[in-house]
């Protein structure tokens, strides 16, 4: 689907009638879309502009500065930038190059957390290669854009039996699906936008708060691991879930929990395992609240630099000899990915990742092992075109101290990460959760259903009501 704006302009006392197109305009967030200035003069100056006003109530923008062609053509996916947030040819950077329009408050981070509505962006074209004002000036053309991380069909259910705190997103069609238990990182928060995604590629997946959950929010204490657990038998009981296929992955402290359960649960058996940004390192036989107290108990080695930003990445350093500080990684039975960013500045990613890769190779399991380490890369290793931060505001879950997080990361080499990673991420867990004969509904038929569906709705259900659909549909 392409929709185009088009704005009268009056240049050199020549009418001109300036054309935008995107397509497609909606789609998901990891889809990369395409953009066409057309029919202004040969060699024609202009600046494409994107805007989006986050949910949090700050705008972001990016831009770049283009020269149009011989036949009066900007193609942002051939041409190179000239200047603006990005240089080069970069087909998706006026999204992954996204920064808080001056005047917002400083250190934000761009989250989306109702994933039930598209992130909207207006793509704009102005005359002249401008770097500011641009709300002040009326744009040549401008189109808005849908990046959306529920593909159409695909349902939400909120979880909340066993006292669980939790969402699942069930992909489109009949199922059953293999699943996988998403965690996010110590800032605690039901985050649904990356299990969602998944779910619009063919995986079941539970978003599932485990610092901040309903439970923990009443009694004031931290859930035990047993909580993880329950998790796991919801998911392995769903009718909708090929129980005996299950993934879990994590990205920071969400990592942390992720290797305890692979190697040690008695409960939770894993098809593959995906730790993004993270490590092994903690007293093996703790809870949350011990892992927590661990690393409480090493805030000395806290960093703060210049610009007043908090370097946590020492707390886990030097990596244990003793092994009741670290995960047996040498135990492990099952397929397992590290996503590193070498210049993470919030946890040792990459020592962490030596010493897996160094344990692994003794135990005689380093077959089942994958490592993605990607040069200038920091932290915070999110699905593709996600803006680039390098220091955002932090709360701690435990004491509720406000900090400057530096997560790390040079925008473009984390950009391409970011990129490449979720693609190897996506054809690693498939490989081990569909096996060969993949089963899942194709990406291109997801985007199909967007382009051809544009009155689709997203839909939420409760868990009852999802066990009696396919129960159902099943008759």
């Amino acid at each position: 689907m392409i929709i185009s704006g088009v704005h009268s302009i009056r240049m050199q006392k020549n009418p001109c009638c300036v054309k935008l197109s995107v397509q497609p305009s909606r789609g998901l967030v990891d889809e990369k879309f395409s953009i066409l200035v057309q029919n202004t003069p040969p060699g024609f100056q202009v600046t494409v502009h994107a805007l989006h006003h986050s949910e949090d109530g700050h705008d972001w923008e990016a831009f770049a500065h283009y020269t149009a062609n011989n036949t009066g053509t900007v193609n942002v996916s051939e041409d190179p930038s000239l200047g603006g947030t990005y240089s080069g040819v970069e087909q998706m950077g006026l999204l992954w190059s996204l920064r808080p329009v001056p005047g917002n408050k400083p250190w934000l981070r761009m989250r989306k957390m109702n994933v039930q509505t598209p992130m909207e962006v207006t793509i704009s074209v102005y005359q002249g290669h401008q770097t500011e004002g641009f709300t002040d000036q009326a744009p040549l053309a401008g189109v808005v854009v849908e990046r959306w991380y529920m593909a159409p069909g695909v349902r939400r259910v909120p979880i909340t039996e066993e006292g669980l705190t939790a969402t699942l997103f069930l992909p489109s069609g009949p199922g059953p699906f293999p699943a996988l238990i998403d965690l996010w990182g110590g800032g605690g928060q039901l985050v649904e936008s990356r299990a969602s995604l998944l779910a619009s590629h063919g995986i079941a997946a539970l978003a599932l708060d485990y610092l901040t959950p309903k439970i923990t929010v009443e009694t004031g204490k931290m859930v035990e691991n047993e909580y993880f657990e329950k998790a796991y038998k919801v998911l392995e009981q769903h009718p909708q879930v090929l129980g005996s296929r299950i993934a879990m992955l994590g990205i920071s402290f969400g990592a942390v929990m992720t290797f305890k359960f692979a190697v040690y649960s008695e409960v939770i058996k894993l098809s593959c395992a995906v730790s993004v940004s993270g490590s092994h390192v903690q007293p093996i036989d703790g809870s949350v609240k011990q892992i927590f107290d661990y690393l409480i108990k090493n805030a000395g080695n806290t960093r703060i630099n210049e610009e007043n930003q908090t370097i946590w990445r020492d707390l886990l350093l030097p990596i244990p000899t003793d092994p009741a500080f670290k995960v047996d990684v040498g135990r492990l039975k099952c397929p397992l990915m590290l996503v590193v960013g070498e210049d993470d500045q919030n946890f040792p990613a990459p020592e962490s990742a030596k010493d897996i890769k160094e344990m692994m190779e003794r135990a005689g399991n380093s077959h089942l092992l994958t490592v993605l380490s990607y040069p200038n890369a920091g932290h915070l290793i999110e699905p593709p075109y996600t803006p680039h931060v390098r220091a955002t505001n932090f709360v701690t879950v435990g004491s509720r101290q406000k900090v400057v997080a530096l997560w790390g990361g040079e925008m473009v080499a984390h950009s391409r990460a970011q990129e490449d990673a979720w693609r190897k991420l996506l054809v690693f867990l498939r490989e081990n959760l569909y096996g060969t004969n993949l089963g899942a509904t194709s990406l291109s038929h997801l985007q199909r259903k967007f382009h051809l569906c544009d009155g689709c709705s997203v839909q939420t259900v409760s868990s009852t009501e999802s066990k009696l659909q396919t129960r159902k549909s099943s008759l």
